[in-house]
């Protein structure tokens, strides 16, 4: 127990009064009902001590600081809540003008098309007939680093689209990933300075491997399920065109009748899903660390729009409380065996920004910005997004008129009451401000009003499980169960993921210089998967930790093919990138008829060679779109080589081609090469395997990643 210091009157009001911790006592442990844990003072402690306590900015001491306060168990978030409230907005207001998470973005323009229409299930306008359309912008986003850092950390990536419908703006504002680490809003601000820069030293940049989020990570079981995606391959993604999209949260559609039923959304890539491997992130980010928003950018600009499809998973209340889990957890996502995705729509990016800042920079997405015949549940995470997001945008664009700014402007008329405000521009004209008033009686515009026919009402029906008489700082026992889902995650993984994830955790806990919270992780681990944490433990030479109880012993569910990125597979070239090595001498048809045979695959070539100027080759001459040097092959989905022989030898003694090869071979990438590049690919190490191919082999084995390989290149946990 600490050393008890003398109690502190208020009329000493001194600055080390406020330094957190200070007078620091005993802390006693326990778990609330849906197992989160609360580190709370001591019944029998000496409660005069003020500095002990943990208070609000105005010395109201608190008495939970991991629930915010309901209306039931399992009932809505209640702005009374001044504890949460006040946690937000200190928290929304930190940083200025950069986003406090999600800094460093790439947005770009298109159009969504209803491809299925759903008056049966919404009255939301766009999806009342097939064919129907609308504008959108969408910006993809890293979460942890500042808006200068790299794009390719393993990190979530942010996943917003804004649709402007003609009923309004529509904002589904998601992640890449379908579930989150925490399932109360009351603990984002927590998640999120624990994963940030740690305070006392401003590093590290972009990265989740450190002390203070692993300590964090240790004693929040909840985020088990988010650590094991957020550790496998989908946290490093090959570009935001081959990633999924999720609304993460379990929203509402209500239909014409004013019936309702559960929704989760899902934007599924046209060209599939890929990642890249641990060791080419890191030197992708070296390489060009603008590496996915370029990617965006010049596929859009090529003509080479990238599109999703729109999906939903429609269940009711009776399947939501029969599932072992809580359909209100974001911490947990319903298996696309149990409910499958529904494809309504599709959505294509076509057009890229004309200015960043104007608009990448000052787009504002709410989750708030809903649309009649789509509605939100009482996910106690949505529920504080709901209110944090519209704060966060006043202190980041500085006006309540940042709706102005034309990326976030609706594209139908909008008309209300409210005047004034900073960086005002529009010119309401006469006297109308108010309402009710009788001003048209005098011949005078009274201005709009409020429509009961066709105007957002919220879903009347409470049927969620929730008694409203209560007003609660609780979470619903079934949040309670931290680590089925996780389980679920990592055995639904090819044993190649799974080791991916293992050597991903040895590398995170590697960087904590705790000894007690490796211990603690390794010991959630074993909650998830007895042989991970083995895998773990060994990686880092330390003993096998007694297994932490969980609050609510997991289940086995049956495994999920969906969760794999490498068992849905993807097309081999659409979309993808091939480099093209050449040099002096060079057999110019033969580059020639490998880079059509690549673009009618549906990829793109591109040409490297040691200089970039017109380089005299068998047939003619030919200008390289990139120099060997600062080109290297983590920027391509496969390599090809056409060499003429003492130019093979010639770069066998470049180390940056012996490496662009050895990189290639070591990230499992398909390698094509004529016979007369042997002598490089034996200086890089290259051996023949299914994927080191002839060049006329190339475009039936395609782009694909040879795991097979992947043992011989690199230790994995």
């Amino acid at each position: 127990m600490a050393k008890k210091s003398a109690p502190t009157p208020a009329s000493v009001n001194s600055l080390e009064d406020h330094q957190p911790g200070s007078g620091q006592t005993a802390v006693k442990a326990s778990n609330g009902n849906g197992g989160e844990l609360h580190q709370q003072i001591a019944h029998d402690e000496d409660h005069r001590d003020g500095r002990a306590h943990l208070t609000d900015n105005f010395g109201h001491r608190i008495a939970d600081n991991q629930n915010s306060l309901k209306a039931g168990e399992r009932g809505p978030t209640l702005l009374e809540d001044f504890v949460l409230r006040e946690k937000i907005f200190n928290f929304d207001h930190e940083r200025i003008p950069e986003r406090i998470v999600h800094a460093r973005g790439s947005g770009a323009h298109g159009v969504f098309e209803c491809t299925r229409a759903i008056p049966e299930l919404t009255k939301a306008d766009i999806f009342q007939e097939a064919g129907k359309t609308c504008p959108v912008f969408v910006r993809f986003s890293t979460v942890a680093g500042g808006a200068g850092s790299v794009d390719t950390p393993r990190d979530v990536r942010g996943f917003a689209v804004k649709l402007y419908t003609e009923a309004g703006n529509w904002d589904l504002v998601g992640n890449n990933i379908p579930v989150f680490f925490i399932q109360d809003a009351m603990k984002f601000p927590d998640l999120v300075h624990s994963v940030k820069m740690e305070a006392d030293r401003g590093y590290p940049q972009a990265a989740s491997a450190h002390d203070t989020f692993w300590d964090f990570i240790g004693l929040m079981p909840e985020a088990t399920h988010m650590i094991m995606w957020a550790m496998s391959d989908r946290a490093i993604p090959r570009s935001f065109r081959m990633m999924e999209g999720f609304g993460v949260h379990t929203f509402r559609f209500v239909n014409a009748k004013g019936r309702g039923k559960f929704i989760k959304f899902h934007w599924k890539p046209v060209l599939g899903l890929q990642s890249t491997v641990w060791d080419e992130a890191v030197k992708i980010a070296g390489a060009d660390p603008d590496y996915q928003r370029r990617d965006l950018f010049e596929a859009i600009d090529g003509g080479d729009f990238p599109a999703w499809d729109l999906g939903i998973q429609v269940f009711d209340e009776d399947f939501a409380a029969n599932q072992p889990y809580d359909v209100l957890d974001a911490t947990k996502l319903i298996p696309e065996e149990d409910v499958p995705v529904e494809i309504i729509g599709r959505m294509t990016l076509n057009r890229n920004v004309d200015n960043f800042f104007a608009e990448t920079e000052q787009v504002a997405f709410l989750p708030s910005n809903i649309i009649p015949g789509i509605d939100f549940s009482n996910d106690p995470l949505l529920q504080g997004r709901l209110f944090s997001y519209l704060d966060t945008q006043k202190s980041r664009l500085g006006t309540t008129n940042f709706h102005q700014i034309p990326v976030n402007a609706p594209k139908c008329p909008f008309h209300n009451f409210q005047r004034d405000g900073m960086m005002q521009t529009l010119v309401p004209k006469g006297r109308a401000n108010y309402e009710p008033n009788s001003l048209a009686e005098a011949g005078e515009d009274g201005g709009p009003r409020a429509c009961p026919q066709t105007g957002f009402a919220t879903f009347p029906v409470n049927d969620e499980r929730n008694d409203a008489g209560e007003k609660l700082r609780i979470r619903a026992s079934l949040f309670a169960d931290h680590f089925s889902q996780a389980r679920l995650f990592y055995r639904s993984q090819t044993e190649n993921e799974q080791a991916h994830i293992a050597s991903a955790l040895v590398f995170e806990l590697s960087k904590v210089t705790l000894d007690h919270v490796r211990a603690r992780v390794v010991g959630q681990l074993r909650n998830v998967d007895e042989d991970l944490a083995k895998r773990v433990a060994q990686g880092l030479a330390i003993d096998l930790p007694p297994k932490i109880k969980a609050a609510k012993a997991p289940i086995d569910m049956a495994p999920s093919d969906a969760l794999s990125i490498q068992k849905v597979g993807y097309p081999d070239f659409e979309g993808r990138k091939v480099a093209i090595l050449f040099a002096e001498g060079s057999d110019l048809a033969a580059i020639d008829r490998l880079r059509k045979q690549i673009e009618k695959a549906g990829g793109t070539a591109f040409l490297v060679a040691p200089k970039v100027g017109g380089i005299a080759v068998k047939g003619g001459t030919l200008k390289a779109d990139g120099q060997l040097a600062g080109s290297p092959s983590v920027l391509f989905d496969a390599v090809a080589s056409v060499l003429a022989p003492d130019q093979a030898e010639a770069l066998a003694t470049q180390g940056a081609a012996v490496q662009w090869f050895m990189d290639a071979f070591g990230h499992c990438k398909t390698i094509a090469h004529d016979a007369a590049s042997q002598p490089l690919l034996d200086k890089a190490g290259v051996e023949k395997d299914e994927g080191v191919v002839d060049l006329a082999e190339f475009i039936k084995v395609g782009t694909r990643r040879h795991w097979a390989r992947e043992a011989k290149v690199r230790d994995l946990a």
